[in-house]
């Protein structure tokens, strides 16, 4: 199975920032319980991620009560990340091996197409093994395909 196919349910998670924007927009961004800010340049492309935890860590250093310090301080630059073309199996060895909970999909120029979460890749993996496995007794019971 493609990462194309899990594409509705990773656009519902896709949020983006401009990179010219603060940390406390980001940490506006975030409080309505996602978790993955997808922060993109000027022309749309990824040029990294924000969690929570990197707004929470960054805004420990500000001063006063209003945060200014500039997103990119915040931000993760090195991103791992999926196409639509890739494998599940194959970004779910990437996730677990990693231990990212999140990980961003983007197209072949860059954009961001959604967030896929490693229980959307999980749920991918079981219903792949429970249709193999229906295929399997239908075959060994001798019933046609349906």
């Amino acid at each position: 199975m493609l990462i194309e196919a899990l594409l509705p349910a990773a656009r519902r998670r896709l949020l983006q920032i401009g990179t010219g924007e603060t940390l406390l927009q980001a940490a506006r961004l975030l409080d309505d319980g996602r978790d993955m800010l997808l922060a993109c340049d000027g022309e749309g492309r990824l040029a990294g991620v924000v969690t929570k935890t990197d707004v929470v860590r960054q805004t420990g250093h500000c001063a006063g009560a209003i945060c200014t310090a500039p997103l990119v301080e915040a931000m993760t630059r090195e991103v791992v990340s999926a196409r639509p073309e890739d494998l599940v199996q194959d970004v779910w060895k990437i996730v677990k091996s990693s231990g990212f909970k999140n990980i961003p999909v983007i197209d072949q120029n860059g954009r961001p197409m959604g967030v896929l979460n490693a229980r959307d890749l999980l749920q991918a993996l079981l219903q792949e093994v429970q249709d193999e496995e229906n295929l399997l007794r239908d075959y060994v019971m001798n019933v046609g395909y349906r």
